[in-house]
Order: C-alpha cells, then structure tokens, then sequence
C-alpha cells in the first residue's frame, strides 16, 4: 500500500545543505577570509559528493550497477534534477565571489586579479615568474579526435589551449591545433603574490601567469583561446565486502589505487569556452553529455582556502579554544574522579588531550588488564595511536577493531592497523557484511590482589582523532558505571564473533535500537493523547530511514511537539498536514556540528541519549552503532541545556521549510543575540566545576 506521506530526495536535500554552507561567503560579520573558506568548504563538499553519489547514480543510469532504491530511468532523472541545482548553485557562487568577495578584498587593499591582464608594473615580474618557476615543469600535450593521447587525472586542473601554426600566405583557412597542459601545483603554489605597489597587495592566480605566457611556450603558433578543465573520477570501491579480513584487506589494497582511475562522472570546464572548442574536447576524450558540469573560469576553488593573506591587519575569527577543565589537571587522576561520578566532554570547547591522558592513565596503571578501542578515522601520526602502542609495549593487552571500510580513510585505517600489529596489539579487522561505526573505548581492570575495581567506558559522538576533534563539535562520556561497562565488553566480545549479546543499558544497532527508539517515541505519543505534551527533541547530522520518518510524522499528528536538529541530509517534509508539529532546524558556523543527542520529554522526566548514529538506513540496519543514556543528572541537565540554546540560535540557525529552503530565524525585539556555539561555550566556561 502507498504511503500517505512524502519525504525529500535524500541528494537534493544535502544539495540545500551544501548550498547552507556557501551562504556563510555572505555574512559580512565574519571576518572575510572566514567567508572565502567557506567557499571553498563548499567547493570540497560538491567535489565528494560527485565522486560518490553522482557517481553512483550515474552507474545506475548507464546501466552498470543495479539497485535495489531506483530504476534507470529514475536514477537518469535525478542526476537531471542534480545537475540542474548545482547549476543554479554554481550561479550564485560566481555572484558572492564576484561580487562580494572580490570588492572585499579590494576595499582591504588586496588586488586579486582574475585574469591574465595585469596592470603595466607587473608584466615583467609576472615574466620572468614564468621563466623561472612555472615553465621548467610544464608538458603541454597535443590532443586528437583520433586518439587519447593524454589521460586526465582526477581532480587535476588542466589548460585546454587551442591555436593556429603562423601561416602569413594561408591566415584564413587554417586549422587548429589543440593541447592540454597540466597545472604544476605539486611544485607550484596555486596563488603567487605579486609585489605590492601604491599601498596594495596583488595576488594572481598561476593559471593566469601561465596564460599570459602561453607564447612562449608555444612559439611558431597563434594562441586562440585557453580555459580550464578538469575531471572527477569515480571514486567510491566496490568490494565484496562479505569476505574474510584477510581477503577484505587484500581487495582494498589493490583498489584503493585504482580510485584515482575511476570512470568520469563529472567533466568541469570554463564556462565562457566556446561551442565548438566544447565539442572537441568531448570527442577528443570521449565525454558523454550528461557529464557535463559548466563551471568557473578558475576550478577547484576549494583551494581558496590557501588564499595568501598579505594585508596582516586583516584578522581571521577568534574561534573558542579548547579549555582544559581544572578538575582534570596533570595532577587529577582522571579514574579517580570518573569513579566518583560520570564526565561527559564537548570538543572542541574541550580539549581532546583529556581523552588521551585517559589513555596515558590506562598505560601506566597498574591495575589496567586490557584496552579495547574501536578504529573509524584517526589522525595521521596520531596521539591515540601512538599511546595504544606504548599500552602494548609496557605489557598491557590491546585490541583494537579496525573499520577498513571508512571511505577515503582505507589506505590510513590499514597502514595504521598494520603498525599496530606490528607493535604486539591484536587487531580485529571488518565484520563481513557490517560497518562499525561505534565510538567506544573501553579499559578493563582488576584489582592486584584480585579484587573488584572499577573498569571505565568511553562512548563517544565522534572518532578519536585529535584534528577533527579541533573541528567538529562532538560529545564524549566517560563512565564506570557496571552495567555500561558489561555492555561494552558484551559489544567488544560481538564484534570478535564470541557471543550472541543481550544489552541491558547501551542501544545498539542491528540490537535492541529500533525496538527502544520506537517504545521512546510510542510514550511520547501516549502522553500527548492524554493531554500531557508528549515533546522530542533530536539533534543529528542526518535524518532518511523512512520508517523512522514515518514515526516522527505519525507522533506530529497525535500533537507531539518536534524539535529536530539536523546538519545536512534532511528528507522528512516539515509543513505538511502530517508534520504540523515538527520544526527542523540547520546550524552552520565554525565548527562542524556532529554530535548526535536524543531528547524525550518523558512526562518532566526527560530521557536523553547520545551516541554514534544518524537515523539514515545504513546506521540503523547495516552498522554497528553504539547509543548511551546519560543516567547522570547534571549531564542530562548540560545536555538539555545545549539543546535549548541551539534552538534558541538567531544568528547562525535556519529553518528548513517545506521547500527546502534555508530560512534564517527572525531574531524577536527586544532579544538577546544566540550564536549557539559560541554562547554554549561560554555556558561551559561559567559551569566549569
């Protein structure tokens, strides 16, 4: 049977999301080099999501893959209805950096010429650049509809020149010639600053000192034209990912080099290149039509985030620095304390060091027996890892689940798994069929004598990884609590294969999640019927499994109150009959909202959760997730607290409404101003203990 209710497409909505993100270019109250990062996060985010998505359903299209979520003809029409918004996406970017980041820039003495054509004191330095750095690494390659003779590589900028062989007898009837020439930034920066003059500083683009020299490389020709191109590569693995480890590791290592080899699903070229230029190239490399992606006359602009800043008085944003709670010193032991009572960490507003010298306790005390520790994505050179080691080297057993499957991360996750090997840790690799995306840690201990002590979990919203721990805001709980910790040895044994698990207090996915989330939700919808203001509120970064929607919208209609927070894919339709009650809200600002915290009114006995999952279908039915209650009352108390101060948010917080349109949220008279990331950690720094 038809469902009654309707949802967005899960690509279009991260496309709004996306499109979030580049309004920040916008907010003339940031600092401006704020502004063009974010630009440039845009840029990187519309990158993967070709690479991935666009290219998944683009296999469909064609008919090389088959799924079991669209036909031909709908994946065909999607990637139309992708293609079209990126396109009107595309747009506006070119309007907010022509047109607000440019005469920004300007008016804070930074000329940032967008062109070849520079002003007359400039032209020699910009030649004798060329000579001398730029064109010793250039290898211009002819091109022919005949033959590839060049292959493009993924994400590479490359120029598209065409011209004529100087013929003065036969100027009118001659024919072109066509080259690429790939842009030498391994050995070149990407922006050159130009000596200052008058007051101003000048920035150029290498593209552009290279075709102001392109004679030079082309002497004996006529240069008609150049512009950029570039290529976006197929870049998601198929594996089997029902293998054995040992098979599992060996198809990875042979794929993962191939990535950079994948089918074209994008080619991106400056829109201004005439039709017939167009038209060559597209024979020439054998491009199909609907891969085409117009695009600015300067690509990858993801790397405006390495824009050289020559104006010093032009400040970047004081974003908050991670406090170092007192209570957790180098003199505390951070064991003693979590015996006495449970600590739940916000990062980055805390630092990630109190995690690592949790690790560090571990090591060095005495009673530790065993360290348990899940792997998704961690740091290059990593902290964590490098304390697990010492852990198995001072004679501490060590195991470590190791999630070769994290896209992007594999080549990492498994030259990091075989180090730790290496150092005596036993590792446990890919469940077949699974991904493991719990954050967990656990340290198992026992008394010297042989007595009971108390053994800590660690359940976390992001991954242990020091750098994106400075980046992305995420919560973590430490806890000795018996029955958390016997959960998580139950979850640590499961993904060893030893038992089938019962959990008494952890949610875990594929488990005992579904069945509790919707016991959660049928309570809320009781307590409304009865008259008592059933009331949830649930903060992720995405929302898609139909059936939890459906949840959602079935408690709207028995008058539940519905807050959600959700960063990025969102395909529950607000402002509808069906979800009258339910408002969703989209923060975007300095750092990466990632935390996942689960409200339940519970009758004024709010039940509050966090943990690893979004509610989209492959969390919640193909991963291993791990979900915690937070039974400590202050931490409920913080956790609520920060949930009603990013809905309270009026500077940086949108509405998503029914057309999946980013509405900012009216700041009401008379008051105060809520930048929510910003005011919760000024609410930390006021309630440190």
């Amino acid at each position: 049977m038809e469902s009654k209710y309707n949802y967005f497409k899960r690509d279009i909505s991260w496309l709004s999301f996306n499109y979030r993100v580049l309004l920040e270019a916008l907010d003339e109250r940031l600092p401006l080099y704020e502004r063009i990062n974010f630009i440039s996060i845009y840029s990187s985010n519309l990158e993967e999501f070709y690479k991935i998505r666009v290219a998944d359903h683009k296999a469909v299209a064609s008919g090389a893959t088959e799924s079991d979520e669209e036909t031909v003809q709908s994946a065909r029409e999607l990637v139309e209805e992708i293609n079209h918004e990126v396109n009107r996406q595309l747009d506006d970017r070119v309007r907010i950096y022509e047109e607000k980041i440019l005469p920004a820039l300007r008016k804070n003495h930074i000329i940032f010429y967008q062109d070849r054509h520079v002003e007359p004191f400039h032209q020699q330095f910009i030649k004798d650049f060329f000579r001398e750095e730029i064109f010793p690494y250039l290898q211009p390659v002819p091109v022919s509809k005949d033959k590839i003779v060049s292959f493009l590589r993924d994400n590479r900028l490359y120029l598209a020149i065409r011209l004529y062989l100087k013929d003065e007898k036969n100027a009118t009837n001659r024919k072109p010639s066509y080259f690429v020439m790939k842009q030498p930034y391994a050995k070149v920066p990407r922006f050159i600053e130009l000596p200052s003059h008058d007051n101003h500083f000048y920035i150029m683009f290498t593209e552009d000192i290279i075709k102001a020299n392109l004679n030079l490389i082309f002497p004996g020709y006529d240069v008609d034209s150049s512009y950029c191109i570039k290529i976006s590569r197929d870049a998601d693995i198929l594996i089997d990912d029902t293998a054995s480890s040992a098979d599992l590791v060996a198809q990875l290592k042979k794929k993962v080099k191939k990535r950079k080899i994948g089918d074209v699903c994008r080619f991106v070229y400056d829109r201004a290149m005439p039709e017939d230029f167009l038209d060559f190239l597209i024979d020439a490399f054998r491009i199909h039509r609907d891969e085409l992606v117009p695009g600015d006359k300067h690509l990858n602009l993801e790397d405006l985030r390495h824009l050289p800043n020559p104006n010093k008085s032009l400040h970047r944003i004081e974003k908050p620095q991670p406090m170092k709670l007192t209570i957790l010193d180098e003199k505390e032991s951070i064991f003693n304390y979590v015996a006495k009572k449970d600590l739940l960490l916000y990062y980055p507003y805390h630092s990630f060091e109190h995690f690592t010298h949790f690790l560090y306790e571990a090591v060095h005390n005495p009673e530790t027996r065993e360290i348990m520790v899940t792997q998704y994505r961690v740091a290059e050179n990593s902290a964590v890892i490098n304390t697990l080691i010492a852990a198995a080297q001072n004679g501490k057993k060590v195991t470590v689940f190791v999630e070769l499957k994290a896209r992007f991360d594999e080549e990492n996750n498994l030259a990091t798994a075989e180090m730790m090997q290496a150092a005596g840790i036993k590792i446990i690799y890919s469940i077949p069929g699974l991904k493991v995306h719990a954050k967990v840690a656990l340290v198992r201990r026992r008394g010297l004598n042989g007595e009971k002590i108390p053994s800590y979990a660690y359940i976390s919203t992001g991954n242990f990884n020091e750098k994106t721990a400075t980046l992305y805001a995420d919560c973590g709980l430490f806890t000795c609590r018996k029955e958390i910790v016997n959960d998580l040895y139950n979850l640590f044994r499961t993904l060893q294969g030893k038992e089938d698990p019962k959990f008494t207090t952890l949610l875990v996915a594929r488990f005992n999640l579904i069945p509790e989330l919707n016991r959660l939700i049928d309570r809320e919808i009781s307590l409304a019927d009865q008259g008592k203001g059933g009331r949830i509120i649930l903060k992720m970064n995405a929302l898609q499994d139909p059936t939890m929607i459906n949840r959602l919208y079935e408690a709207s209609e028995h008058g539940v109150q519905i807050d959600l927070i959700v960063r990025g894919i969102c395909c529950l339709i607000p402002g509808q009959s069906y979800s009258r009650n339910i408002r969703v809200t989209r923060i975007v600002d300095s750092f990466l909202e990632h935390a996942r915290i689960w409200y339940f009114g519970n009758e004024g006995r709010p039940k509050v959760y966090m943990g690893s999952p979004d509610w989209m279908r492959r969390n919640l039915y193909r991963r291993i997730e791990a979900v915690t209650p937070i039974l400590d009352p202050d931490l409920r108390t913080s956790l609520i607290e920060m949930l009603n101060i990013q809905l309270a948010d009026n500077q940086k917080a949108c509405l998503v409404d029914e057309n999946l349109q980013n509405v900012f949220k009216k700041k009401t008279p008379g008051t105060p101003n809520v930048r929510a990331q910003y005011d919760f950690y000024k609410w930390l720094f006021g309630n440190e203990e």
